[in-house]
């Protein structure tokens, strides 16, 4: 199952913003997949789960971020929190890859979008409960932390699905697979948080986990990304806030050095390996954010740290896939990261093996 929706995709040149995030990923995507696949817009996605009108609320993205922060979006403080999200100001306040001049939509329109493509995460969530996989072209926003946005993450869709998920279904566990180049920092903090306030359970030490007695749920984390790219860079690591991300750590967290590559998937298996012991049962549901950024051609600078082949792309999602249908545990994929004209190939290529039972 694939869920698409070319409404909320984002033309982001059309905002003023001069970032490499391809608006047409999804439809390449689909077009070399060449009708192979079933296919579901929202609207198609909402018929078929029994949906009517707005599924992910203001009320969704309280549950896990701060209430001044939601207020600030839906207020006045929209546009300076998009600025700043998008890093589209310098800190000497200039102009950073932003050129007003150009926008042909407000740069607050932006945010209606960006509330649609993080219910298309929990419409995935849903489709994939439903159908054993679902794979979302779009979401994948975990940076969002707390109470602010970052690294082009208004909001965080990864974590308000997964919350939503334990909170208005049967589902109890959840895993969050993190294949993006940059660490899941905002999902960490967010996930820490929510231990920290008595909704999630909290893993204790490296081999256990205190299972309370109103089986509160457990959502696990783990990030396999760059070992010193951003955010882990000097810089924003000397401006961290103690107890903050990018600061704090995902359960697992794995660091992949440049150069490191050939032991990626390796190193993820073993990753994959400490969430079973950190619990012992099998989870009931996994959310898995399936960054292309980590592929050689990604046109970002700040991903220049890691670099897949295609083949090793193709690996990676590989492995994660066949693990989970081999415990039949259900999963929902989100794009996350991926910049530049080649963006759409890691996922479409992928997608070609699912679709043909090649992984099977």
């Amino acid at each position: 199952m694939i869920l698409f929706d070319p409404a909320v995709i984002a033309d982001y040149r059309e905002y003023g913003i001069m970032l490499p995030i391809p608006p047409d990923r999804g439809n390449r995507t689909l077009e070399f997949l060449s009708g192979t696949y079933k296919v579901m817009n929202f609207s198609s996605a909402k018929s078929f789960l029994g949906l009517e009108g707005e599924v992910l609320n203001r009320d969704d993205l309280e549950r896990i971020h701060s209430k001044e922060y939601i207020s600030q979006l839906y207020g006045e403080g929209l546009e300076e929190a998009l600025l700043k999200t998008f890093e589209l100001i310098d800190d000497q306040g200039k102009l950073c890859r932003y050129e007003p001049d150009c926008a042909v939509k407000p740069l607050r329109d932006l945010f209606q979008i960006l509330i649609a493509q993080a219910e298309g995460t929990y419409l995935a969530c849903l489709l994939a409960l439903s159908k054993g996989f679902c794979f979302y072209l779009g979401g994948g926003m975990h940076h969002a932390r707390y109470d602010s946005g970052s690294g082009f993450c208004l909001i965080n869709d990864v974590t308000s699905a997964a919350v939503k998920l334990l909170n208005e279904t049967n589902i109890k566990t959840i895993w969050i697979i993190d294949l993006d180049a940059h660490k899941g920092d905002g999902t960490a903090e967010l996930i820490r948080f929510a231990r920290e306030r008595g909704e999630l359970i909290k893993p204790c030490g490296e081999s256990a986990l205190i299972v309370s007695p109103d089986k509160r749920p457990c959502v696990l984390t783990l990030s396999i990304h760059m070992a010193s790219g951003w955010p882990l860079d000097k810089e924003s690591i000397a401006s961290a806030e103690n107890d903050r991300a990018p600061l704090l750590s995902s359960d697992v967290d794995i660091g992949i050095e440049s150069g490191e590559e050939t032991f990626y998937t390796a190193r993820l298996a073993e990753g994959i390996r400490k969430l079973e012991i950190l619990y012992n049962e099998t989870p009931d549901f996994a959310l898995v954010v399936d960054g292309a950024d980590p592929y050689e051609h990604d046109a970002l600078s700040s991903t220049s740290l890691l670099r897949l082949t295609l083949e090793q792309c193709i690996e990676r999602d590989i492995y994660v896939y066949r693990y989970l249908r081999e415990r039949k545990i259900p999963s929902a994929w989100i794009q996350a990261g991926g910049y530049g004209e080649r963006a759409w190939e890691p996922p479409a290529y992928f997608l070609r093996e699912v679709i043909s039972g090649r992984t099977l």
